[in-house]
């Protein structure tokens, strides 16, 4: 029985869906990825709506000084196949090597979704197994830690495709519009205090009464940001 470790993360784009699926395509080569060395599409035909494609790649990575013995740092190939639906919004893809499988086998799936906000999600799931005794756990162990820091580099490698194909749809778009939306709540926050500030003038009970708008707006302001570091955590 062969044991194998699991490893998820997720990556949200700051484009389109279908600006995503266009950059998928043609995101080699780029700084991040000197480790691919080539890529071929093989077979790629379209069934039911969907384009199903298959993809040989061959990739190559340093290896700890341990890793030497099982592992000479030759180029690795990759067949990875996937299946675009245009009607759901996905493109889910699975990369397994057929080098070196004995040694350390890695099978990755991914899935690019629309979301709600416009943005792309990218959720990619690990499954790395090895045959050598004495020593899998600590190669699986070597597996995740390297399949972590290819996925930052992917991402990496992603964007920087991304900004050369779609300048004007970037993440700096997103953050003016963050900017803009932190001035108008500081605008909104500015006239509330001046209201109270008025209000400190007027009878009591209308002191009362600003000081409990006050308290609910701030409680809500708590409750959004609670929510928003749920979700990013």
């Amino acid at each position: 029985m062969v044991t194998a470790s699991q490893c998820t993360t997720e990556t949200v784009f700051d484009y389109s869906w279908k600006q995503v699926v266009q950059a998928y395509w043609n995101r080699y080569p780029n700084p991040s990825s000197t480790h691919v060395l080539t890529e071929d599409t093989i077979q790629r035909e379209v069934r039911d709506g969907k384009l199903y494609s298959r993809r040989l790649l061959s990739k190559t990575n340093p290896v700890p000084k341990w890793g030497k013995r099982f592992y000479n740092n030759a180029p690795v190939r990759i067949v990875e196949d996937s299946v675009l639906d245009p009607k759901k919004k996905t493109l889910v893809t699975f990369t397994r090597n057929i080098g070196f499988k004995k040694i350390m086998k890695v099978d990755e799936i991914v899935e690019y979704s629309e979301q709600k906000d416009g943005r792309t999600l990218a959720v990619r799931r690990a499954y790395i197994s090895s045959q050598v005794f004495g020593f899998s756990r600590a190669i699986r162990a070597f597996g995740i830690e390297r399949f972590k820091s290819n996925c930052n580099k992917a991402a990496s490698g992603f964007n920087y495709v991304l900004r050369h194909m779609f300048p004007n749809t970037s993440a700096a778009a997103h953050a003016t519009a963050g900017a803009t939306n932190a001035n108008a709540s500081e605008t909104v926050s500015t006239v509330g205090t001046n209201q109270i500030q008025q209000a400190t003038v007027n009878k009591t009970e209308t002191i009362k009464m600003a000081g409990k708008v006050g308290y609910a707006y701030l409680k809500n302001q708590v409750v959004k940001l609670a929510q928003i570091f749920s979700i990013k955590n």
